[in-house]
């Protein structure tokens, strides 16, 4: 047998010395930080990711054409490129919105959850320990949909339309949510 060949069995030999010859171990104690901070990574990523996904949907959605009119999901990206490229007037315009969006949620969420949890003792009723785990996820995802409101309504006044065509209004996000509460409060 070559070398590689011995890989796959020397892996199978230590998962099952590791999982099957040793007691089980019970996980160590999650800090209530490093899941915040892990839900804030995710989030962070999560942004990135999705960010010129959003750029063109928000785009296409305050297009107030007929169905048959409006472009294709590719063919807007294009003009969207054409006119500024992958940076942040392009493609990824809004991107400091769209982070503090998904990680302020996701900090507070994941944080909120899993913390809360394990605070309420699990029921061995799998209806209860169902409902138990729902209301606690309900209460996240309502304070966490909560806060990141203002960063949700600045990332859509970045990417939509501009009030005055030609002119740009909303700039960076801080100044959107400044703008935004001066004039509608």
């Amino acid at each position: 047998m070559t070398p590689a060949h011995m890989v796959p069995p020397t892996n199978a030999a230590l998962y099952h010395r590791q999982t099957m010859e040793k007691p089980p171990q019970s996980p160590a104690p999650r800090p209530s930080a490093a899941l915040t901070v892990a839900g804030l990574g995710s989030g962070l990523t999560e942004a990135v990711v999705v960010n010129p996904f959003e750029v063109v949907k928000v785009s296409l959605q305050a297009n107030r054409d007929s169905f048959k009119e409006q472009p294709s999901s590719f063919a807007q990206a294009r003009r969207i490129m054409n006119a500024g490229g992958f940076g942040l007037n392009g493609l990824n315009r809004g991107l400091t919105s769209t982070l503090g969006r998904h990680g302020i949620f996701n900090m507070i969420y994941f944080g909120f959850y899993f913390n809360v949890k394990d605070a309420f003792p699990a029921s061995q009723d799998p209806t209860l320990e169902f409902m138990r785990k729902f209301a606690i996820g309900l209460v996240s995802g309502t304070i966490s949909s909560c806060v990141n409101i203002p960063w949700d309504v600045a990332k859509s006044r970045i990417q939509g339309p501009q009030p005055v065509p030609g002119e740009i209004k909303y700039k960076t996000c801080i100044q959107t949510m400044k703008l935004v509460y001066k004039e509608e409060g």
